[in-house]
Protein backbone atom coordinates (compact mmCIF):
# COMPACT_ATOMS: atom_id res chain seq x y z
CA UNK A 1 0.00 0.00 0.00
CA UNK A 2 2.79 2.56 0.57
CA UNK A 3 4.66 1.75 -2.33
CA UNK A 4 1.10 2.10 -4.57
CA UNK A 5 0.89 5.63 -2.65
CA UNK A 6 4.56 6.55 -3.50
CA UNK A 7 3.97 5.85 -6.94
CA UNK A 8 0.65 8.24 -6.99
CA UNK A 9 2.48 11.21 -5.39
CA UNK A 10 5.48 10.57 -8.14
CA UNK A 11 2.49 10.47 -11.26
CA UNK A 12 1.40 13.16 -9.90
CA UNK A 13 4.71 15.64 -9.50
CA UNK A 14 5.26 14.11 -12.81
CA UNK A 15 1.92 15.58 -14.01
CA UNK A 16 2.15 18.73 -12.17
CA UNK A 17 6.15 19.68 -13.79
CA UNK A 18 4.19 18.63 -17.54
CA UNK A 19 1.40 21.10 -16.96
CA UNK A 20 3.53 23.61 -15.89
CA UNK A 21 5.73 23.04 -18.65
CA UNK A 22 2.90 22.84 -21.09
CA UNK A 23 1.99 26.11 -19.12
CA UNK A 24 4.91 27.54 -20.26
CA UNK A 25 4.65 26.68 -23.69
CA UNK A 26 1.24 27.92 -24.36
CA UNK A 27 1.85 31.63 -22.76
CA UNK A 28 5.22 31.59 -24.93
CA UNK A 29 2.47 30.95 -28.15
CA UNK A 30 0.15 33.23 -27.15
CA UNK A 31 3.04 36.09 -26.85
CA UNK A 32 4.60 35.33 -29.87
CA UNK A 33 0.92 35.04 -31.68
CA UNK A 34 0.39 38.58 -31.01
CA UNK A 35 3.58 39.35 -32.12
CA UNK A 36 2.92 38.02 -35.51
CA UNK A 37 5.79 35.26 -35.14
CA UNK A 38 3.40 32.13 -34.38
CA UNK A 39 0.21 30.94 -36.58
CA UNK A 40 -0.47 27.77 -35.08
CA UNK A 41 -2.96 26.78 -32.05
CA UNK A 42 -2.29 27.90 -28.39
CA UNK A 43 -2.05 24.61 -27.16
CA UNK A 44 0.92 24.14 -25.10
CA UNK A 45 1.89 21.27 -27.41
CA UNK A 46 5.79 21.28 -28.18
CA UNK A 47 6.01 21.33 -32.33
CA UNK A 48 8.89 22.31 -34.48
CA UNK A 49 6.37 24.94 -35.58
CA UNK A 50 6.52 26.39 -32.45
CA UNK A 51 10.30 26.17 -32.07
CA UNK A 52 10.96 28.08 -35.71
CA UNK A 53 8.62 31.22 -34.29
CA UNK A 54 10.63 31.10 -31.02
CA UNK A 55 13.78 31.59 -33.61
CA UNK A 56 12.65 33.91 -35.33
CA UNK A 57 11.85 35.98 -32.38
CA UNK A 58 15.49 35.41 -31.09
CA UNK A 59 17.02 36.30 -34.17
CA UNK A 60 14.55 39.91 -34.72
CA UNK A 61 15.64 40.46 -31.08
CA UNK A 62 19.59 40.15 -30.13
CA UNK A 63 18.80 36.90 -28.51
CA UNK A 64 21.36 34.20 -28.30
CA UNK A 65 19.31 31.52 -31.13
CA UNK A 66 18.36 28.32 -29.62
CA UNK A 67 15.14 27.47 -30.58
CA UNK A 68 14.26 27.09 -27.32
CA UNK A 69 12.26 28.89 -24.13
CA UNK A 70 15.89 29.45 -22.85
CA UNK A 71 15.69 32.05 -19.64
CA UNK A 72 16.77 34.91 -21.64
CA UNK A 73 14.01 34.32 -24.19
CA UNK A 74 10.92 33.69 -21.60
CA UNK A 75 12.31 36.90 -20.07
CA UNK A 76 12.19 38.38 -23.38
CA UNK A 77 8.79 37.54 -23.63
CA UNK A 78 7.98 38.32 -20.53
CA UNK A 79 6.71 34.33 -19.86
CA UNK A 80 6.89 33.25 -16.34
CA UNK A 81 9.95 30.66 -15.86
CA UNK A 82 8.49 27.11 -14.75
CA UNK A 83 10.16 25.73 -11.00
CA UNK A 84 11.97 22.94 -13.30
CA UNK A 85 13.82 22.81 -16.63
CA UNK A 86 11.89 23.96 -19.35
CA UNK A 87 10.36 21.05 -21.63
CA UNK A 88 12.01 21.76 -24.94
CA UNK A 89 10.42 22.90 -27.69
CA UNK A 90 11.46 20.69 -30.23
CA UNK A 91 14.55 19.17 -31.34
CA UNK A 92 17.48 21.32 -33.20
CA UNK A 93 17.11 19.09 -36.34
CA UNK A 94 13.26 19.80 -36.55
CA UNK A 95 13.44 23.59 -35.92
CA UNK A 96 15.77 24.71 -38.33
CA UNK A 97 14.70 22.29 -40.73
CA UNK A 98 11.19 24.27 -39.96
CA UNK A 99 13.24 27.61 -40.57
CA UNK A 100 14.82 26.48 -43.69
CA UNK A 101 11.61 26.35 -45.44
CA UNK A 102 9.78 30.08 -45.70
CA UNK A 103 6.89 30.82 -44.45
CA UNK A 104 4.44 33.21 -46.73
CA UNK A 105 2.02 34.63 -43.77
CA UNK A 106 5.26 35.43 -41.37
CA UNK A 107 7.35 36.43 -44.53
CA UNK A 108 4.14 38.59 -45.72
CA UNK A 109 3.79 40.27 -41.81
CA UNK A 110 7.86 41.54 -41.82
CA UNK A 111 8.13 42.57 -45.38
CA UNK A 112 5.01 45.33 -44.64
CA UNK A 113 6.42 46.42 -41.41
CA UNK A 114 9.91 46.97 -42.82
CA UNK A 115 10.94 49.69 -45.04
CA UNK A 116 11.12 49.81 -48.72
CA UNK A 117 13.16 48.69 -50.50
CA UNK A 118 13.78 45.70 -48.57
CA UNK A 119 13.82 43.28 -51.13
CA UNK A 120 16.80 41.47 -53.20
CA UNK A 121 15.85 40.41 -57.13
CA UNK A 122 17.32 37.54 -58.66
CA UNK A 123 17.08 35.48 -62.46
CA UNK A 124 17.78 31.98 -61.54
CA UNK A 125 19.73 30.38 -64.68
CA UNK A 126 16.83 28.99 -67.10
CA UNK A 127 14.23 30.07 -64.87
CA UNK A 128 11.36 32.03 -65.85
CA UNK A 129 10.79 35.07 -64.52
CA UNK A 130 12.36 36.53 -61.76
CA UNK A 131 12.54 35.22 -57.88
CA UNK A 132 12.48 37.98 -55.17
CA UNK A 133 13.98 36.86 -52.25
CA UNK A 134 13.06 39.54 -49.44
CA UNK A 135 15.61 40.53 -46.82
CA UNK A 136 13.46 38.52 -44.36
CA UNK A 137 13.27 35.25 -45.74
CA UNK A 138 17.39 35.29 -45.97
CA UNK A 139 17.32 35.95 -42.19
CA UNK A 140 15.15 33.09 -41.71
CA UNK A 141 17.72 31.06 -43.58
CA UNK A 142 20.48 32.86 -41.81
CA UNK A 143 19.21 31.66 -38.67
CA UNK A 144 18.51 28.25 -39.83
CA UNK A 145 22.01 27.62 -40.67
CA UNK A 146 23.26 29.03 -37.20
CA UNK A 147 20.84 26.69 -35.61
CA UNK A 148 22.03 23.57 -37.35
CA UNK A 149 25.47 24.53 -36.56
CA UNK A 150 24.21 23.99 -32.72
CA UNK A 151 22.57 20.76 -33.72
CA UNK A 152 23.64 17.59 -31.86
CA UNK A 153 24.14 15.68 -34.67
CA UNK A 154 27.30 17.15 -35.49
CA UNK A 155 27.88 18.93 -38.93
CA UNK A 156 23.48 19.11 -39.60
CA UNK A 157 24.66 22.81 -41.50
CA UNK A 158 26.56 20.31 -44.34
CA UNK A 159 23.01 20.12 -45.87
CA UNK A 160 23.05 23.66 -46.48
CA UNK A 161 26.39 23.88 -48.63
CA UNK A 162 26.06 22.86 -52.41
CA UNK A 163 28.34 19.63 -53.55
CA UNK A 164 31.21 21.86 -53.95
CA UNK A 165 32.06 25.29 -51.97
CA UNK A 166 34.33 27.93 -52.07
CA UNK A 167 35.50 27.66 -48.07
CA UNK A 168 37.11 30.24 -46.47
CA UNK A 169 41.02 30.44 -47.41
CA UNK A 170 41.06 27.21 -48.87
CA UNK A 171 39.17 27.51 -52.31
CA UNK A 172 36.70 25.44 -53.38
CA UNK A 173 36.45 21.82 -51.46
CA UNK A 174 34.08 18.93 -51.77
CA UNK A 175 31.25 19.07 -48.76
CA UNK A 176 33.51 15.38 -47.43
CA UNK A 177 36.17 17.73 -46.69
CA UNK A 178 33.56 20.26 -45.19
CA UNK A 179 32.39 18.06 -42.96
CA UNK A 180 35.64 16.86 -41.31
CA UNK A 181 36.14 20.61 -40.68
CA UNK A 182 32.87 20.80 -39.33
CA UNK A 183 33.71 17.83 -36.99
CA UNK A 184 36.94 19.16 -35.60
CA UNK A 185 35.75 22.35 -34.65
CA UNK A 186 32.66 20.78 -32.84
CA UNK A 187 35.37 18.55 -31.30
CA UNK A 188 37.02 22.02 -30.08
CA UNK A 189 34.59 23.96 -28.90
CA UNK A 190 31.58 21.63 -27.59
CA UNK A 191 29.34 24.77 -26.16
CA UNK A 192 28.79 27.18 -28.31
CA UNK A 193 26.42 30.12 -28.54
CA UNK A 194 25.67 32.91 -31.73
CA UNK A 195 23.93 35.96 -32.09
CA UNK A 196 22.73 37.58 -35.10
CA UNK A 197 24.20 41.10 -34.14
CA UNK A 198 22.58 43.18 -36.81
CA UNK A 199 21.28 43.63 -40.22
CA UNK A 200 21.04 41.22 -42.82
CA UNK A 201 22.58 42.67 -45.93
CA UNK A 202 21.85 41.08 -49.60
CA UNK A 203 23.43 41.56 -52.74
CA UNK A 204 21.97 40.11 -55.90
CA UNK A 205 25.25 38.52 -58.12
CA UNK A 206 25.28 37.18 -61.14
CA UNK A 207 22.95 34.39 -62.52
CA UNK A 208 21.02 32.82 -59.58
CA UNK A 209 24.05 34.17 -56.62
CA UNK A 210 23.17 36.15 -53.83
CA UNK A 211 25.90 37.17 -51.38
CA UNK A 212 24.77 37.42 -47.65
CA UNK A 213 26.55 39.11 -45.24
CA UNK A 214 25.65 39.29 -41.52
CA UNK A 215 27.26 40.11 -38.05
CA UNK A 216 27.42 37.62 -35.82
CA UNK A 217 28.41 37.51 -31.96
CA UNK A 218 29.65 34.72 -30.65
CA UNK A 219 31.06 32.76 -27.34
CA UNK A 220 32.73 29.59 -27.63
CA UNK A 221 34.01 27.35 -24.99
CA UNK A 222 35.52 24.11 -24.27
CA UNK A 223 37.22 22.55 -20.72
CA UNK A 224 41.04 24.47 -21.64
CA UNK A 225 39.71 27.65 -23.14
CA UNK A 226 36.84 30.23 -24.34
CA UNK A 227 36.71 32.91 -27.06
CA UNK A 228 34.39 35.64 -27.59
CA UNK A 229 33.79 38.19 -30.67
CA UNK A 230 31.84 39.01 -33.48
CA UNK A 231 32.56 38.13 -37.15
CA UNK A 232 31.04 39.85 -40.60
CA UNK A 233 30.09 36.08 -42.34
CA UNK A 234 29.40 36.28 -45.63
CA UNK A 235 27.62 33.46 -47.79
CA UNK A 236 26.83 33.21 -50.99
CA UNK A 237 23.98 31.06 -52.05
CA UNK A 238 22.46 29.86 -55.02
CA UNK A 239 18.61 30.13 -55.46
CA UNK A 240 17.22 26.35 -56.74
CA UNK A 241 13.45 26.28 -56.55
CA UNK A 242 12.09 27.02 -53.37
CA UNK A 243 15.34 26.28 -51.60
CA UNK A 244 19.15 27.63 -51.48
CA UNK A 245 22.21 26.38 -51.40
CA UNK A 246 25.29 27.67 -50.38
CA UNK A 247 28.18 27.87 -52.79
CA UNK A 248 31.19 30.14 -50.81
CA UNK A 249 31.46 31.19 -46.96
CA UNK A 250 33.90 33.79 -46.07
CA UNK A 251 34.14 35.41 -42.49
CA UNK A 252 36.58 38.57 -41.60
CA UNK A 253 36.89 40.06 -37.82
CA UNK A 254 34.16 43.27 -36.53
CA UNK A 255 34.40 45.59 -34.02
Amino acid sequence: MKRFLLLLVAISLCGSVVARADETIRAAQSRLKEGGFYFGEVNGTSSSETAAAVTRYQIRHGLPITGQLDAETMKSLRVAAPKTAAAPVASESETWRQMRKPDERFLRQMNRRSPAPRRAAVEPAGGPGTIRLSQERLRDYVGAFVLAGLDQRVGSELEFFADRVKYYDRGTIPREQIRRDLVRYSQRWPQRRFWLAGEVEVEPQSNSLLRVTFPLRYELRSAAERSRGKILKTIVVEVTGDDLQIVAVNERKAR
